[in-house]
């Protein structure tokens, strides 16, 4: 049953006498840290590229966002007075993470999809108390940065960061032994799947868990289409920079002559399909060249740069069950705008 929270709701330890580790069994003690490379496979990014820009639609994928600029534009946008889903989100942690640590209880490896500012986890690690501690990002250098960090300010929790395509099949650090698996996975980012694509992703995170392990997920709500399109074209810009930015991004990696002014930030609610689609409209035509390729544009042709899809919590409840969870809990704001779903496999 899917409930709202209105409605329905580096030390280790010493062995003791008679343990096997004061009997002889000797068993290593389990480091604090260290960083574990899985070498995920290299993207040919000018292929991938060029041949989504000329496709039928155009399109480009929603990681090329993210380069240093993006993040930090997304991280401005975050703050905006129109994108509710950030402050919702952390308002709900901050609000059930005690209860959130009563059902999963103490001694969990809680693994992390993504590393960003840490403020989510953070809220967390301040209640749980999990064995160990494994994000998992595909950008090596964020991914140390924010584990060593946490390292620093929690110093009894065990960090083993994993540099991964967590999008994609990968294995755990086998240091964290046979502790209760714990997936969180927020930001409602499992909206930019399309859904099948979030189907297999939700069944590949049932088998890393193993039966009994959890996935904490956070999912934006379908709501009044007035709210869902001022999040994203906000007043100030910045998610219309936010989307040029992809332009500016491509002109730096494959020499690119992008000029985002002769582009348009376009964000719409497509009912049919329950989800934003961001685009970027050509308002010229116009000839661009990008990786050594000439890529033509008509005046008005768009390029397909994002989908986030939202979803009704019993139409999530019912795509997490056919992937191998069941709901134990989902909590919802007040306002009905965000859930948090707390799923066992």
């Amino acid at each position: 049953m899917v409930t709202s929270a209105r409605a329905i709701a580096t030390s280790s330890t010493r062995p003791t006498a008679g343990s096997s580790r004061a009997s002889g069994w000797h068993m290593t003690a389990k480091p604090r840290y260290r960083f574990y490379d899985r070498k995920p496979p290299v993207v040919d990014v000018r292929a991938e590229v060029l041949e989504g820009l000329v496709a039928r639609p155009k399109r480009l994928a929603p990681k090329y966002f993210y380069d240093e600029a993006g993040a930090r534009l997304f991280e401005r946008i975050t703050a905006l007075p129109e994108y509710y889903l950030t402050r919702t989100e952390i308002a709900l942690l901050e609000t059930r993470r005690d209860e959130i640590a009563d059902r999963v209880g103490d001694g969990a490896c809680l693994i992390e999809y993504g590393s960003g500012a840490s403020r989510k986890i953070r809220l967390l690690l301040e209640r749980l108390k999990p064995d160990s501690y494994v994000p998992v990002d595909i950008s090596n250098r964020q991914l140390e940065s924010t584990a060593r960090a946490l390292c620093a300010d929690f110093p009894w929790l065990k960090v083993y960061p994993t540099c991964a395509d967590f999008t994609d099949e990968f294995s755990l650090p086998p240091v964290i032994g046979s502790a209760p698996r714990v997936v969180f996975f927020p930001g409602s980012s499992i909206g930019n799947f399309e859904p099948e694509d979030a189907l297999d992703f939700l069944a590949r995170i049932a088998d890393l868990v193993e039966p009994g392990g959890r996935l904490l997920i956070g999912v934006d709500r379908k709501k009044d289409r007035g709210i869902l399109e001022a999040a994203y074209n906000d007043s100030a810009g910045v998610t219309a920079e936010f989307n040029l930015n992809i332009l500016l991004h491509l002109n730096r990696t494959l020499d690119g002559n992008f000029d985002p002014a002769k582009f348009e930030h376009v964000a719409l609610y497509n009912d049919s399909l329950g989800c934003i689609q961001m685009f970027l409209e050509s308002t010229t035509e116009q000839v661009v060249r990008v990786a050594g390729t000439r890529v033509g544009f008509r005046s008005g042709e768009r390029i397909h740069t994002e989908n986030s899809y939202k979803y009704d919590p019993d139409e999530f409840a019912a795509l997490a069950l056919r992937a191998g969870f069941r709901c134990e809990v989902a909590w919802t704001d007040p306002d009905e705008l965000f859930s948090i779903f707390l799923l066992v496999a």
